[in-house]
Formats: C-alpha cells, sequence, structure tokens
C-alpha cells in the first residue's frame, strides 16, 4: 500500500520479463485497439471438451495458463476455460495442454469485453465460477476504459453465472481490487461472501504464478468472493437469469 506506482510499475516490468522471457509478448495490450475489437469465436464445444455438459470454470485473463493447467488436472469432473488477449502467450498455454492431452482445458484468444455475450451463451454448461486474478492494472486515470473489469461485463457474468456459483477476483493494487470489488459487491446479481473487506487467503486450490511472485515479496494480495444470488434483489422474482439460461441447456 505504501508502493508508489512507479514502483509498482517496476515491479510488474521485471515478473512480465521472467515469465515471459522465452517468449515475445508485449507486457501490456491495449484492449480498445481496432484489432482487439473483434468478437470471440466460440469453436466446437463438443470436439474442445471430452464430456462438455460438466460445469464450467472461466478464467479471464489467464495469461499463460498455469493455474488453469493444474486445476484441469486436480478436477476432471470440471471444464476450464481460459481467456487471454495476448495471443503468444494463448499458444504457449495450448501446448502445455496439448501435451498433457486434457480434455478438459481451453484457452481462447481475445478481448473478452467485446461481445462476450455472444460467447457465453454458447457455452455447453453451466457457468459456475468465474475467477479474474490479477488483471493488468492500468496505472492512468484516463485508461481505466482498458481495465478487464467494465460495468458491461459484470452485467454479463450477472446474467451466465448460475444461480450460486462463484465469482473470485484479487490484485496487488489495492485501487484495481477496489474497483473489482465495488463492482460485483454493487451489482443486485451477486453477494459477497465475507465481512471483512478483504480475504486473508486464498480459496482456489492453486496460487497463479504472479500471486507466488508477490507473496515472495511479502508485499499483500487483496482478494474478494462472491456468489451469484439465487433470487435477484433488485425484482425481487424467481430465479437470476443466468441460471434460467444455463438450466435449460
Amino acid at each position: 500500500m505504501g508502493e508508489s506506482i512507479g514502483q509498482q510499475q517496476t515491479s510488474d516490468r521485471f515478473y512480465l520479463r521472467g515469465i515471459v522471457s522465452k517468449l515475445r509478448v508485449r507486457q501490456h495490450v491495449n484492449p480498445l485497439s481496432v484489432q482487439y475489437q473483434q468478437a470471440i469465436s466460440a469453436p466446437d464445444w463438443q470436439a474442445v471438451y471430452q464430456q462438455s455438459e460438466q460445469p464450467l470454470h472461466l478464467d479471464i485473463g489467464c495469461a499463460r495458463g498455469r493455474f488453469l493447467l493444474q486445476m484441469a488436472q486436480a478436477y476432471p469432473e470440471r471444464n476450464f476455460l481460459g481467456v487471454e488477449i495476448r495471443h503468444s502467450l494463448v499458444e504457449a498455454a495450448r501446448q502445455e495442454q496439448q501435451a498433457l492431452g486434457l480434455g478438459n482445458l481451453c484457452y481462447l484468444f481475445g478481448n473478452i469485453n467485446f461481445q462476450s455475450e455472444s460467447l457465453l451463451a454458447s457455452l455447453p454448461g453451466q457457468l459456475q465460477w468465474v475467477t479474474i486474478q490479477f488483471p493488468d492494472p492500468w496505472f492512468k486515470k484516463r485508461h481505466g476504459k482498458r481495465r478487464v473489469a467494465q460495468p458491461e461485463l459484470v452485467a454479463i457474468l450477472g446474467q451466465y453465472v448460475v444461480a450460486g456459483g462463484t465469482v473470485f477476483v484479487q490484485s496487488d493494487v489495492l485501487p484495481v481490487a477496489q474497483e473489482m470489488e465495488a463492482l460485483f459487491r454493487e451489482h443486485p446479481a451477486f453477494e459477497k461472501q465475507h465481512h471483512e473487506p478483504w480475504l486473508e487467503t486464498n480459496p482456489m486450490l492453486f496460487p497463479t504464478e504472479r500471486e507466488l511472485y508477490v507473496l515472495a515479496l511479502g508485499k499483500p494480495v487483496y482478494r474478494a468472493l462472491f456468489h451469484k444470488r439465487k433470487v435477484a434483489v433488485a425484482s425481487g422474482v424467481g430465479e437470476a437469469q443466468g441460471s434460467q439460461k444455463s438450466g435449460s441447456k
């Protein structure tokens, strides 16, 4: 919290150099650029997943996908989908997934904030878990629209996450964590699962590479956990749209 923006940016640069040292990867990708204003094409899910009807875990901004790689091996009864805007990281993740022959894991390249509803509507199983972990902080105020957690995305997730489903967010940049926490807490479809401002421990089975890096430096991580409400607070009538849509598939 006492670290300046300049120090945080320097730390981020060293971290990114470490994880992508063998890849040609841009550290920051502007999601508002024309080249990223394309909808993510939904693949043939029957061909992607060995058991396509299994409940799904979506990791937004999965980077090289090591977190999902571990999760997919630990939970064969779930399907996992990682979405990442840096193409070379997606290709590297796919190579590792294919080498292990994991039939419950898929990585897609693209901008989740551009027409993501068509992708989520195509999912074959219920969207049970969503994680947004250590997204690009875009420190400058004028770059706020480049951050991945936007009100429009939260609203769409509010439609497609199944009732009782889980959303987990975390960041080592306090303003980014505060923004994500507020967006989900203030949306009527989601309910925060803890009274304290931040979770002390990670509820996921595995940490991300970024999390390990931050903790090794002795720095704090700000975490928040939400569940999808079974009854929408705003209307107070019936199950939330996401549960109805997922249950009909």
